[in-house]
């Protein structure tokens, strides 16, 4: 009996002694879990274009960016690659539809699938049908698509709203937009060096032009400017148009008018009668009827203008291609500049300073593709842009 007796006690104690090496070994794993899901759901705020703070994941992977710009703006960080979805614009290739930051991404195009129309028309649905699901959605603000906290509510997703801004009056709005994309992609650094790069470019644009005597300043004029109803003909023009305003040119359509494109009349435009013309190629596609090229090719009235009789009308890029591409603004900006001054321009090769801002922008410093962008864009409508056109 005290031998039976004697082998139970030992047996109980091995069996104590496993329990607590399991016990012990359960605790750890839920430790671990437990560490690993806090790191999992760790969290931060950030404050966006309309005031709202918006908590997003420590760490974003994922995103897709909804509305006019912000792919452009992602793409600018050089995050891109975060992108799971694209709009349906990003799956138009078109003459129209030339974007330089779509060009230098083809797989916009291909390789994702569609979470919602153009212009923040968004499908909540074909969102969290999404795989991997984005971790915040990025959205530029506009009257038009799904409210904010609407989409918010119904994805449970993050959403981060930015502006639009421009390089004019709404610089600021621009810059800030950077600013909140990087910060929820982790793209700080190259958010200041893009907003440099702008102003860079801009004061070197402003200071060579600055000393020039009023009198020795052509009047100006550029139709055809493209805008959201898609390619305009020669009576759309711009007031605050930036090639001539970082150029310290004379835009005889600028005035107190608090509005950034507009459509003038063709009386109005004959009474201008502008010196130098500018016309931006997009309004090809409207047709023999109505664009900019072919009125001044046919129409008797603005063949009386003295730009025409002169043989002073040249074509630039188009920027206003679904909201503004910023790259072909400083391009079209040295081309006015070129134009305008050719002595104060002398040293800067048009061509090699584009493909330089492509590279920048839209091309994560790849120049011989930053080279395509530009050569794709400058013969995009068969009439090439940067040259004195054939009136």
């Amino acid at each position: 009996m005290q031998k039976n007796s004697g082998k139970s006690v030992l047996l109980l104690f091995i069996l104590l002694i496993v329990s607590t090496l399991s016990a012990g070994c359960t605790d750890n794993s839920s430790t671990s879990q437990t560490i690993q899901t806090s790191e999992e759901t760790s969290t931060r705020t950030l404050t966006d274009a309309l005031g709202r703070t918006v908590e997003i994941p420590e760490s974003v992977d994922y995103v897709i960016c909804s509305g006019v710009g912000s792919l452009r703006y992602l793409t600018y960080l050089e995050a891109q690659d975060k992108i799971i979805g694209v709009e349906r614009s990003e799956t138009t290739n078109s003459a129209s539809n030339a974007k330089p930051y779509s060009l230098a991404n083809p797989q916009f195009s291909t390789d994702y699938p569609v979470f919602g129309e153009t212009r923040g028309m968004d499908d909540p649905e074909k969102i969290l049908s999404l795989d991997p699901l984005p971790e915040v959605i990025i959205k530029t603000y506009s009257a038009t698509g799904f409210d904010p906290v609407e989409l918010q509510e119904k994805t449970g997703i993050p959403v981060v709203i930015v502006n639009t801004g421009d390089l004019a009056d709404n610089k600021e709005d621009l810059y800030e937009s950077l600013r909140i994309i990087g910060e929820v992609v982790g793209k700080e650094e190259r958010a200041e060096e893009v907003i440099s790069f702008f102003d860079e470019n801009i004061a070197d644009l402003k200071e060579r032009t600055a000393d020039i005597p009023e009198e020795d300043k052509p009047t100006c004029y550029v139709g055809g400017i493209g805008r959201a109803g898609g390619p305009q003909g020669f009576q759309s023009t711009e007031p605050t148009y930036p090639p001539f305003l970082f150029t310290n040119a004379i835009n005889v359509a600028y005035g107190d008018m608090d509005i950034n494109v507009a459509d003038v009349s063709k009386e109005k435009i004959i009474e201008w009668d502008p010196e130098i013309i500018f016309l931006d190629l997009n309004t090809i596609e409207c047709g023999e009827d109505r664009s900019g090229l072919s009125l001044l090719q046919n129409d008797e009235s603005y063949r009386q203008l003295q730009a025409v009789q002169s043989g002073n009308v040249y074509g630039v890029l188009p920027f206003n291609q679904y909201a503004t591409n910023f790259g072909s603004v400083l391009a079209d900006s040295y081309f006015a500049g070129k134009t305008l001054y050719p002595d104060k321009f002398e040293d800067v090769d048009l061509e090699n300073k584009t493909i330089e801002i492509y590279t920048f922008l839209v091309c994560k410093g790849d120049e011989e593709l930053g080279r395509e962008i530009y050569n794709t864009m400058i013969n995009v409508y068969g009439t090439p842009a940067f040259a004195k056109l054939d009136i």
